[in-house]
């Protein structure tokens, strides 16, 4: 049941992102979906499969076996449950921030996350193209901290879907007033925010690394508000990696093994 409501959710926000991307889009693409879906939604369809295999309920599993063992930090604290889930979800969700960090200044880890920065555009289903190894070292990751923190399971079900959602929103290619952006952005990601993270400038890349909320960036001083080049006129991707017949599926699974590109 939780998987089912798990993938529910996912599709439906992934499917208001594509029609919000048609109608309304901030950029002008250089390659068309038929060129760049079939290797993001192959990797995705890939990692589903992975999870699906054994790994997908292992963070929510680690949830109960804590909570029947009354072990990690929030089983042995007496607090109001409101905010046991409030510091949860805030814990995880700098947690997801540090990982992310991690994943750009470890060069084993920058390997495997490349693949994700390889996408020479940016849309919603960019926030779906990850390396197989990557998603399993995240999801060992999510299982310590929800041992550590003593995450009662359905908080653990209610941040993956908001870590989720977030992502396919913070990476779509959806205008959005300027006023309201810049609101918005006090609390979450906006993809705007987000994009500049995508840049082949390298100093950008090493910024704007939140998921969900934009707080941690602005905390500590990783936080870049505006790219050298608008918007519109920023190359997203990877240095040297332009051409289309060499960003195919196959390739970006064997990329880690092969190739290190320079962020």
């Amino acid at each position: 049941m939780e998987a089912l409501l798990r993938l529910a959710v996912f599709l439906s926000i992934l499917s208001a992102m594509m029609v919000w991307e048609l109608f309304s889009p901030r950029r002008q693409s250089s390659l068309t979906r038929r060129q760049r879906w079939p290797v993001n939604l192959g990797l995705a369809a890939s990692n589903a499969a992975l999870m699906r295999a054994g790994m997908g309920a292992s963070a929510w599993l680690a949830a109960q076996w804590a909570a029947e063992h009354q072990i990690g930090l929030f089983n042995l604290l007496v607090l109001p449950a409101w905010l046991g889930v409030a510091l949860s979800l805030l814990l995880l969700d700098l947690a997801i921030y540090a990982q992310h960090i991690a994943a750009h200044r470890w060069r084993w880890f920058w390997r495997l996350h490349q693949v994700h920065h390889a996408d020479v555009e940016f849309d919603t289903t960019t926030a779906v193209r990850f390396h197989p190894l990557e998603i399993m070292l995240s999801m060992l990751y999510k299982v310590l901290l929800v041992l550590l923190l003593g995450v009662e399971p359905k908080t653990v079900i209610a941040f993956e879907m908001i870590l989720n959602g977030c992502a396919l929103f913070n990476h779509g290619n959806v205008y959005l007033p300027e006023g309201l952006e810049r609101r918005l952005r006090y609390l979450l990601v906006t993809p705007d925010m987000h994009r500049i993270h995508h840049s082949v400038y390298q100093p950008e890349t090493d910024s704007n690394y939140g998921f969900s909320l934009s707080w941690w960036d602005r905390l500590f001083k990783t936080y870049c508000p505006r790219p050298n080049k608008p918007q519109t006129e920023m190359t997203i991707g990877l240095s040297g990696m332009r051409d289309a017949a060499e960003l195919g599926f196959v390739r970006m699974l064997t990329l880690p093994f092969t190739e290190l590109r320079r962020r």
